[in-house]
């Protein structure tokens, strides 16, 4: 089943399978991102149109939680026609979503640019919470 990571690298031209990457921002955190990107986490799932317009993808390792979010953020792209997600079984930790756009973009093109303004939206949340903590303009509540 091929991966749509390797299918993105075969299109932006990359041949590199695994990618490090650090981010600055993180590395004084708690969370730390290991650097490796695992080429197998977004698959392009068979029946995907000749055109590139419609096609399923199964992310491995994830749940409703990635599912429905990355859902509502591709649909906010007026250029995508239908997009949904399935879990193919509640013991599986997969997320099938399928993606049909009016044919201005292909369907790897609307995953791409929905996970692109995925990431955007939580750094804009995380950059505003990370403020008002450094403000200290709060107060606690005990219950």
């Amino acid at each position: 089943m091929p991966s749509a990571a390797n299918e993105l690298n075969e299109a932006t031209g990359s041949s590199q399978a695994k990618e490090e990457v650090v981010d600055e921002e993180m590395t004084g955190g708690e969370f730390e991102f290991d650097g490796e990107i695992d080429p197998n986490k977004i698959q392009i799932l068979p029946g995907a149109s000749e055109d590139g317009t419609a096609a399923s993808f199964r992310i491995l390792k994830e749940d409703h939680t990635i599912g429905n979010a990355l859902r509502y953020m591709i649909m906010k792209n007026p250029d995508v026609e239908f997009c949904g997600y399935s879990i193919p079984h509640p013991s599986e930790a997969a997320v099938n979503i399928r993606i049909q756009t009016y044919g201005d973009i292909t369907a790897i093109q609307a995953l791409e640019k929905g996970l692109d303004d995925l990431m955007d939206l939580c750094d804009h949340i995380e950059s505003e919470f990370r403020k008002e903590v450094e403000a200290g303009d709060y107060s606690t509540v005990e219950p």
